[in-house]
């Protein structure tokens, strides 16, 4: 991808850099680097460095923490025209991931060099108040997902994850047990208790919810 399109891409989706002057853009673009990965590839691990802030253009990546015994509770997403919050956290602090972030799908990014991070937040306001917009948002979603998993049960934060998907959820078993840090088997067991209801049918790979309202009813607090 060449640079004036590079350039276009992160205007259009960080509206953050359009208030920063221009030679601050094209400093950006020209010294951060471009970097494509496939679906499923590990973009950072748990106890590795931060080598840089990613703004990610394409794709989607999941932040998860995992346990010793395999499970795994996702923390966040990353989608086009976001930004990494544990990314900023380590370069702000200079510590290592606490968590691992995994491609969701092809993911196509720009990564800020840290001593261009570092400069760009003593100097340019926007900026600034960009990455810590981005702490204020993420926390927020931490503490919905803290919330949910002390003080509701599976089946309701199941439902709800249903509900928040559409019509028809294109995901695995296992990618559902991921989100809310379950095991498969308690989340197959769970939907196929929601099939014989007739509140949801179940496809290979899909579920089609069929009583969108029962399920809001379950996944009321």
């Amino acid at each position: 991808m060449k640079q004036d399109e590079l350039k276009a891409r992160l205007l259009k989706l960080f509206p953050v850099f359009r208030q920063l002057p221009d030679a601050a853009v094209n400093e950006i673009v020209g010294s951060s680097t471009a970097r494509q990965a496939p679906s499923g590839a590990i973009m950072f691990e748990a106890a590795s460095p931060c080598t840089g802030f990613p703004m990610l253009l394409e794709g989607s990546v999941r932040v998860v923490k995992s346990a010793p015994n395999g499970r795994e509770v996702q923390l966040y997403r990353v989608t086009p025209g976001e930004s990494c919050l544990l990314s900023s956290s380590c370069l702000l602090g200079s510590t290592d991931y606490s968590a691992t972030g995994i491609a969701e799908s092809a993911v196509t990014l720009l990564a800020l060099p840290p001593a261009l991070f570092h400069r760009l937040m003593a100097e340019q306001k926007p900026f600034r108040d960009y990455v810590f917009a981005l702490f204020s948002e993420r926390l927020a979603d931490l503490m919905s997902l803290v919330e949910a998993v002390a003080f509701h049960k599976l089946d309701q934060r199941l439902a709800a994850l249903l509900l928040g998907k559409g019509e028809v959820v294109r995901a695995t078993h296992q990618g559902l047990a991921d989100e809310l840090g379950s095991v498969r088997e308690m989340v197959s067991r769970l939907l196929s208790n929601f099939q014989d209801r007739g509140w949801v049918e179940l496809g290979r790979e899909q579920i089609r919810v069929i009583d969108a309202q029962a399920l809001r009813r379950l996944a009321q607090p």
